[in-house]
């Protein structure tokens, strides 16, 4: 039996998927659409009270348990571990990994996330909000510029999950109205890591799924309306 991973083809399922074909582990996609409202079925609220994805669950998780998990981050450090790979073992190296990890969980995810929401779902223009997330998402590439002209990883000298967390956030910069040439190093980064086999593999799961174009109303309404603050 294989781990099972209820995902879509979002950043944080990306994560996910990256994560699992670096490492070589056999997984099995078990999409939830998000826009039809699957993430509010029994069955998957049962693995995740958040009804968010990515979760995942591991027939032979410790001590040969099923072990079912949810929050990225958190898959992300349990598949390295299990897999003995992709975090350092040293702990000071352990650490600067999770520090990057944590930064992308606390900061770079939320904040992009709340940009695209005010510029491109909203239902009405709020300047105010268009500008405060704007500049922060200004700021986060900033940081990670900085970070990255002092190493060639986030985690130092040696690709991580903390890289694997990021990337997903950092491609397609143009939704942010970002160009990656203003921050040479972050670019630098991007595009090796675009560049890895298991990455693109990772990528393309669900790949034909996501969005083109504005979401229906019925989206609106599952995503960002009353309906997810219902679920139990």
């Amino acid at each position: 039996m294989t781990i099972e991973v209820f995902t879509w083809p979002t950043p944080n399922g990306h994560k996910v998927h990256i994560a699992l074909e670096e490492l070589g582990l056999p997984y099995t996609v078990v999409p939830v659409n998000i826009g039809a409202g699957e993430q509010f079925r029994p069955d998957f609220l049962a693995i995740t009270p958040n009804h968010r994805i990515p979760a995942i669950v591991d027939p032979h998780g410790p001590g040969g348990q099923r072990l079912a998990l949810f929050e990225s981050g958190a898959i992300l450090v349990y598949l390295a571990e299990k897999a003995g790979a992709l975090i350092p073992s040293d702990p000071a190296g352990r650490y600067t990994c999770l520090q990057w990890l944590m930064f992308q969980m606390g900061g770079v995810g939320p904040m992009f996330g709340q940009y695209g929401h005010f510029h491109s779902y909203a239902p009405e223009v709020i300047p105010y909000a268009r500008d405060r997330y704007a500049k922060e998402v200004g700021r986060l590439h900033r940081v990670l510029d900085k970070r990255l002209g002092e190493a060639a990883y986030l985690a130092g000298d040696d690709y991580s999950i903390a890289d694997i967390a990021t990337f997903p956030w950092i491609r397609n910069p143009e939704r942010r109205a970002i160009d990656l040439a203003d921050f040479p190093n972050l670019k630098r980064w991007h595009d090796a890591i675009a560049q890895r086999p298991a990455v693109q593999r990772g990528v393309a799961v669900l790949a034909q799924n996501q969005r083109v174009g504005g979401m229906t109303e019925k989206e609106r309404e599952v995503l960002f309306g009353n309906t997810q603050f219902q679920a139990r």
